[in-house]
């Protein structure tokens, strides 16, 4: 129960951080937190792909969430126009 909130709490500070380096700010706090969430899963998938690890730490996680959520908001970002 522990590890599902802790991943929830990394997404929302990874869609935040994603959102603040996306130019545009983004979706919005809430929407950016939300996809920080679901980019906490891309991020992990995708760079699983490329066959990088970034370690299983917080900030191995963090970095990947951000770096999903980053993805995901700039693929959103293509719709959004």
């Amino acid at each position: 129960m522990i590890d599902i909130l802790v991943s929830i709490v990394m997404g929302c500070l990874a869609g935040f951080l994603a959102g603040k380096l996306m130019r545009g700010g983004g979706f919005g706090l809430l929407v950016n937190l939300i996809l920080g969430i679901l980019g906490g899963i891309f991020g992990g998938w995708v760079l699983g792909l490329l066959g990088v690890s970034l370690g299983m730490g917080i900030v191995g996680n963090l970095i990947t969430a951000v770096i999903g959520a980053a993805l995901i908001l700039f693929i959103a970002s293509l719709f959004k126009k």
